[in-house]
């Protein structure tokens, strides 16, 4: 009975978190269409731009502390040494502090350097020097996050996800309106509606660590207590904690980096490459933000499922290996590669079969190549999937240096097929997106075959791979007919859209539990689990 409430009780910690993160998808996805309508796909192309750019000075500093905060104060927390956990906490913060403050300097400083030499693009650094400062925001955000985490609560993430998206949206939307007022005269008026999405981030960043700063506060009578109580023998000193956090970061700042890595090399790539056959900077910059803001903002909706089950998933692990609890760690990964696999497949043929109305849906955009590339790369969804929660089975034990290299080696062929297809064949954008599928695939099987060799662990594959694939087509062929179908009769696009997602996902529910993709059992262990049951029962699927 222990073991099945453990096992439900990280599911449900899982499913928590990737509902936070597809709501706040779905509300920056909402925003993203009034945004785009205000700065324009240039726009969009610097806001890009900015990110990727910000991204690998967050990863380079600080993206890798809620990961590694959770993972060590779970495993201590597993062993009820509170004392060394709360250590974890505070060297980790210290060292946010310092590297985050740093960080934000080094970028606000150099911005406009970097913008021209990595894209090509000067105005991207005005968006880029707004969104410099919240390098530091998320810094100490993320080991109040990481803490939560590795106490195995995902409530505090969770609410401040969902508050940090909502006044994101709000002030993106706000700002970029009046900057562009503001700066009507200047030649990068773009620019600077793109900073003004940029200052979105930073404010709702900031508010989500006031959150979690007030979560922190209430509760800290309690970890105090749990401090105080502490009577384990092996008290570690706040030297051999910053080590140990410190070896615990670089694998995991190396392996995001260089997975962040590939975006920006990418649009480098296609920046200078493109520029060379012609295309100028504006042309470049709308392509850019049609890749960046159309397709992979799409694609990594249904990733966040993947990402916030691996969050689930590391402390979970953590905590297991450090008791040796081998089994307990077999079936977590079963659950949570099988879970997400479910979720997966659906997501990648929904999204490649209602590529367009889901275009015009959300962007009001009817044109032919934002939803060729997303039917290209739709697949990509299963892959990052897959290579996202076995990247946090690895690190969870303890095989951190493995993710690494096996990113490097992708990272490496990814770089020759991009730099292949866009010098040689000409594909434009059509060359990111596969160079985006392959990159996710290498590193998906890479990761694959070291969880099957390390833990000496062999994945159920019918229910697992083949169940849910042949489920997802036979859906895919109904929600186009249904689509289809239903816009002839009323021509909204808006209502044939949500009308055959909504007819898709029950049938892919019913055709799950017919073709015995999922157990009772199976459905018991998930959040909603008996709801989930009683429906089936009533429609005779059980």
């Amino acid at each position: 009975m222990g073991t099945d409430n453990r096992k439900r009780n990280f599911l449900v910690q899982g499913s928590i978190l990737a509902a936070a993160s597809i709501i706040s998808r779905l509300i920056g996805l909402l925003y993203r269409l009034p945004l785009t309508n205000i700065i324009g796909d240039a726009g969009i192309g610097d806001y890009n731009n900015a990110f990727q750019i910000y991204n690998i000075a967050l990863i380079l500093s600080s993206y890798s502390l809620p990961l590694s905060v959770s993972k060590l104060v779970a495993e201590r927390v597993g062993k009820k040494e509170y004392k060394n956990s709360y250590k974890v906490f505070i060297c980790a913060i210290s060292f946010a502090f310092a590297i985050g403050l740093l960080a934000s300097f080094i970028i606000y400083f150099s911005a406009d350097l970097l913008a021209d030499k990595i894209f090509n693009m000067p105005t991207s650094a005005i968006p880029l020097k707004v969104l410099a400062p919240n390098i530091f925001v998320f810094a100490v955000m993320g080991v109040l996050r990481g803490f939560f985490q590795g106490n195995h609560n995902m409530l505090p993430t969770s609410f401040s996800q969902i508050l940090e998206q909502i006044v994101n949206a709000m002030v993106s939307i706000a700002a970029a309106y009046y900057l562009m007022k503001a700066h009507s005269a200047s030649v990068n008026i773009e620019a600077y509606g793109a900073a003004g999405g940029t200052l979105g981030t930073l404010i709702g960043a900031i508010t989500s660590l006031l959150f979690l700063g007030f979560v922190f506060w209430i509760n800290k009578p309690i970890i105090k207590k749990k401090v105080r109580r502490d009577t384990i023998s092996e008290n570690e000193s706040y030297h051999e904690v910053f080590v140990i956090l410190i070896l615990t970061i670089i694998p995991v700042i190396l392996s995001q980096t260089v997975y962040q890595l590939s975006s920006l090399i990418d649009s480098s790539l296609f920046g200078h490459i493109m520029d060379g056959k012609g295309l100028i900077l504006d042309e470049r910059r709308a392509l850019l933000g049609i890749y960046g803001g159309k397709y992979n903002l799409l694609v990594n909706v249904p990733v966040s499922i993947a990402s916030a089950m691996a969050v689930a998933i590391v402390p979970s692990i953590s905590s297991a290996y450090k008791n040796m609890a081998i089994l307990d760690i077999m079936n977590k990964v079963q659950q949570s590669v099988k879970l997400n696999m479910i979720i997966a497949f659906p997501c990648a043929v929904g999204m490649g079969v209602l590529a367009s109305p889901i275009l015009q849906l959300l962007f009001n955009d009817e044109r032919a190549l934002p939803a060729n590339l997303i039917r290209l790369g739709a697949i990509a969804i299963v892959f990052y999937s897959l290579s996202t929660v076995t990247n946090a089975v690895l690190q969870g034990i303890n095989m951190l240096r493995l993710p690494v290299i096996h990113s490097a080696i992708s990272l490496a062929i990814h770089i020759v097929i991009v730099y292949i297809l866009l010098q040689f064949f000409n594909l434009s954008t059509y060359g990111l997106v596969i160079g985006n599928v392959t990159f996710a695939l290498v590193v998906a099987i890479l990761n694959w075959r070291a969880v099957a060799k390390h833990l000496n662990y062999k994945q159920e594959i019918n229910k697992t791979f083949l169940v849910p694939a042949v489920c997802a087509v036979i859906m895919g062929i109904v929600t186009y007919i249904s689509y289809q179908g239903i816009y002839r009769l009323i021509t909204i696009n808006s209502i044939s859209t949500l009308a055959a997602i909504f007819l898709s996902a029950i049938i892919y529910f019913v055709l799950l539990l017919l073709l015995k993709g999922i157990t009772e059992a199976e459905l018991y262990g998930m959040p909603k689990g008996r709801t989930l049951v009683k429906i089936a029962r009533k429609l005779h699927l059980l």
